[in-house]
């Protein structure tokens, strides 16, 4: 399994900030001798763990080389101890490259003895079995630890949370289950800005109400089995994720005054989050990316007119709900946009359909609808441009096709008449639709 480039980017970023800082002491100390208990835990992980058929990490680990010499291992002076002791404080599990499997085996317990350590990284590979309970207890100076992509089961131990120095904490794509320690969520952790425990399916509990007095940045908690409301966000967040959960409520008050001004990225897609959609959501000054697909909401979208020229969202996707209304205007200022799968009626703004015309938006789904009207200007659709009008309450322009649409299901050209004349009649007596 490779890492993805954005994860392996984010450590190898950190790792040559600290790395050349750390050789350098140990090569000022070369006639210095590694830490018994630091040496006896490399053995240990040299023990628990193997190369998979393909991955020659481990060819320098043989008692022939200092164990400072390994692959992956660098060594300093540790202050609180004999100068001519080092210690590991950085360790670096795999290589990382596309092209290798990665490891196998399970972490030694041991592995919490590392005092020194500050860096610990595991690529991706076939790793299994627990993190050591009492890993966060004995590596109290950690400022970056990534397991992710490997097979590891059980719970998150309690002890990561709360570490004096910890920056980074990275374990999604494992197996893990239990409840995510609140103490990564709170204040108690002030160090902590990048949290990812995405993809594991079982890890649960809910998101604590002062989850907004953190100092995060950059949260994924995607694709597990988290509960619960969404409490009001941290004012640092530029990322947030917490798709494809069991989440339920509504987002009142969770977009307020304290909005995260710099927040690029939200998807709470894949949950049964109900109500209407704030108009807050849409005014966030940074949003990127606002994808709230696959939940219950509905009502109309109160989106600003005034925003289309003052935001520039790459997607925005609102698709498999219950929304009601008109499609807004504002929203012809999105690169893509999904809003298929509701109960939206009337005419879709011509600013909207100008904007796929000219190749401004390459992406409109809105199928599945009770759409009466698309004004296409009188020119051919761009090559580039995927829209997709089919089951409405319209007969489709014929630069609406349905091979734009997707093909899951199969096209249907349009709605039946009595589900249009039903539509009306909500409509005409203010109904939602």
């Amino acid at each position: 399994m490779a890492l993805p480039r954005p994860r392996l980017v984010l450590v190898l970023l950190i790792l040559l900030v600290v790395g050349p800082q750390r050789a350098a002491r140990a090569q000022s100390s070369s006639s210095a001798t590694l830490h018994e208990r630091d040496a006896a835990a490399l053995r240990d992980i040299r023990a628990g763990l193997r190369d998979l058929p393909g991955s020659r990490f481990f060819d320098s680990w043989d008692d022939a080389r200092s164990p400072c010499a390994y692959a992956g291992v660098v060594c300093a002076p540790d202050d609180d101890d004999d100068p001519t002791t080092l210690r590991v404080s950085v360790l670096t599990l795999g290589t990382g490259l596309a092209d290798s499997p990665g490891l196998a085996g399970s972490l030694p317990s041991s592995l919490a003895s590392l005092a020194a350590l500050t860096d610990l990284v595991l690529y991706p590979g076939q790793v299994e079995g627990s993190i050591p309970s009492d890993l966060g207890s004995g590596l109290r100076r950690l400022r970056l630890l990534s397991l992710s992509g490997n097979r590891l089961t059980g719970p998150v131990p309690d002890s990561l949370a709360g570490l004096p120095d910890l920056h980074t904490l990275d374990l999604g794509n494992n197996r893990l289950d239990g409840a995510i320690p609140a103490g990564l969520l709170l204040p108690s952790s002030p160090s902590l800005k990048v949290l990812i425990l995405a993809n594991n399916g079982g890890l649960s509990g809910e998101i604590p109400a002062q989850f907004a007095a953190s100092q995060l940045f950059h949260v994924d908690l995607s694709r597990n089995a988290i509960t619960g409301a969404l409490p009001p966000l941290p004012p640092t967040l530029r990322y947030f994720s917490v798709a494809g959960n069991a989440m339920q409520g509504t987002l009142d008050g969770v977009f307020g005054n304290g909005s995260p001004a710099d927040l690029a990225f939200l998807d709470i897609s894949m949950n049964s989050f109900s109500g209407s959609v704030p108009p807050e959501v849409f005014a966030l000054p940074s949003a990127s990316s606002l994808l709230l697909s696959r939940n219950n909401f509905t009502g109309p979208l109160a989106v600003q007119p005034s925003l289309a020229a003052a935001v520039s969202w790459a997607v925005v996707d609102v698709s498999h709900n219950a929304i009601s209304g008109r499609v807004p205007e504002a929203l012809a200022a999105a690169g893509t946009l999904y809003v298929n799968n509701n109960r939206m009626s009337g005419e879709v703004p011509p600013a909207v359909a100008r904007s796929v015309f000219d190749g401004r938006m390459t992406t409109f789904y809105a199928q599945h609808n009770f759409l009466t009207g698309f004004p296409a200007p009188p020119r051919p659709l761009p090559d580039s441009a995927a829209l997709c009008l089919s089951y409405n309450c319209m007969d489709l322009p014929s630069a609406a096709a349905a091979d734009g649409c997707p093909t899951i299901g199969g096209p249907l050209e349009a709605r039946p008449a009595d589900q249009c004349r039903n539509m009306d009649d909500d409509v005409s007596t203010g109904g939602d639709g």
